[in-house]
């Protein structure tokens, strides 16, 4: 029997801070070393899935196959570092891989980008040579639920409503985007389609700074932007027309003072402050700076029309639909795990037919044969039953492997 299953294992938004998440990120250099070091942890498949609400290693593995700390040694993390994370098993580890590519087990449920993360680690992993038909199986299932749930349900939608009505509070705010600096605070994936809005509204300079230098490369690599250093901040600031901010660690990025201080070098010129960060990266008396202009994803929200029992009621429907594709994943994975029974008994059934046609070289005899051979012993097994539990149970057993039919005559 295979005992291989499916295992997730890592850090997700749940079960550590943003800036412990951060510190597991894999650079994409250290990704073939890590895979392989999940091989022989006991993965027989293993991927790496890591974005900014989650570091976690998804595989088929056999016995404890332990990935956190492999994905710790890889990252250079001290395993004293690290809380408990998150590990599930089988059923589990499906319900959050199907959740995950349909973006209801995001900090901001319906967010676009994680399906396309997904699916490029998953081909990362084949590429390397460390995932096949086990982890595609499930994955594709996951894949065709999320497509499901974004034709189905209206819930991407807003995460790409609020990224249109930031657009246009800022250009409501400042007019032409295309003569404005944006600086863009941490690695956060809704920050990151903000940030993606605003450069296709026109905005053209952007600057990337993060507590990691490595996560605010990427963001500038990604967006066609430059890196600054966190340290330099008040001076980002003083330049920045537009800040996004997704940094999310529990820590307020922008402070009253640090805002009050940069304004009053612009002169009052505003700043708009889209606050994307879960929790929240700006101060909340910043808002009442002269000049400073703060929204963050409720307000963003509110704009776009999008109230939270309208919401609700998408993640709802989108909920219904994963229980209905994972019954089906797993209703289709036990009819494979059938298959060789069938097939067992079909040449069974073909072996006994040769047999008899070769004894008697007379297909009505040798049909006669066939099914005497064929129900001795299920007629043996159906008089120990009837005599076990009466004939309802012989009735029942018989019923549940041909099906109820009509009598005949």
């Amino acid at each position: 029997m295979d005992t291989s299953r499916l295992v997730v294992a890592g850090l997700d938004h749940r079960t550590a801070p943003a800036d412990l998440r951060d510190r597991l990120q894999l650079e994409d250099a250290a990704l073939p070393a890590a895979l392989a070091a999940l091989r022989t942890a006991g993965f027989v498949e293993a991927m790496v899935l890591s974005t900014c609400d989650r570091v976690v290693a998804i595989g088929i593995a056999e016995g404890e196959a332990l990935a956190l700390p492999t994905l710790a040694a890889a990252s250079g993390l001290p395993v004293s570092d690290l809380p408990a994370g998150l590990r599930l098993v089988g059923e589990s580890a499906e319900d959050y891989v199907f959740a995950v590519a349909a973006a209801l087990d995001s900090q901001i449920v319906g967010e676009p980008q994680v399906l396309g993360q997904l699916k490029a680690a998953h081909r990362t992993a084949q590429e390397l040579g460390h995932a096949g038909l086990g982890l595609g199986r499930v994955l594709d299932a996951a894949y065709g639920a999320a497509k499901r749930v974004r034709s189905e349900t209206r819930i991407a939608e807003g995460p790409v409503s609020m990224a249109a009505a930031l657009a246009q509070l800022c250009r409501d705010l400042h007019g032409d985007l295309s003569r404005t600096t944006a600086l863009a605070i941490g690695p956060g994936d809704l920050a990151a389609l903000l940030l993606e809005q605003l450069r296709a509204a026109g905005v053209s300079d952007v600057v990337c700074i993060a507590r990691l230098k490595r996560r605010a490369e990427a963001m500038a690599y990604r967006h066609g932007g430059h890196v600054g250093e966190l340290a330099d901040l008040p001076r980002l600031l003083v330049q920045a027309d537009i800040v996004v901010a997704g940094q999310g660690d529990g820590r307020y990025v922008v402070t009253r003072e640090a805002a009050e201080q940069a304004l009053r070098q612009r002169r009052r010129k505003p700043i708009f402050f889209a606050d994307a960060g879960v929790p929240h990266d700006v101060e909340p008396q910043v808002e009442a700076v002269d000049g400073a202009f703060v929204y963050d994803l409720d307000d963003l929200e509110r704009v776009a029309a999008r109230g939270r029992a309208g919401r609700q009621a998408e993640v709802e429907r989108a909920r219904a639909i994963l229980v209905e594709e994972i019954a089906r994943f797993r209703t289709g994975r036990a009819e494979r795990r059938g298959v060789s029974a069938v097939t067992r008994l079909r040449r069974r059934f073909e072996s006994a037919r040769d047999r008899a046609l070769a004894e008697t070289g007379d297909a009505a005899r040798a049909t006669e044969l066939v099914v005497n051979r064929l129900l001795h012993a299920p007629s043996e097994r159906l008089r120990r039953i009837a005599a076990e539990e009466g004939e309802d149970g012989a009735e029942a057993a018989l019923e549940r492997l041909f099906g109820k039919e009509e009598e005949e005559g």
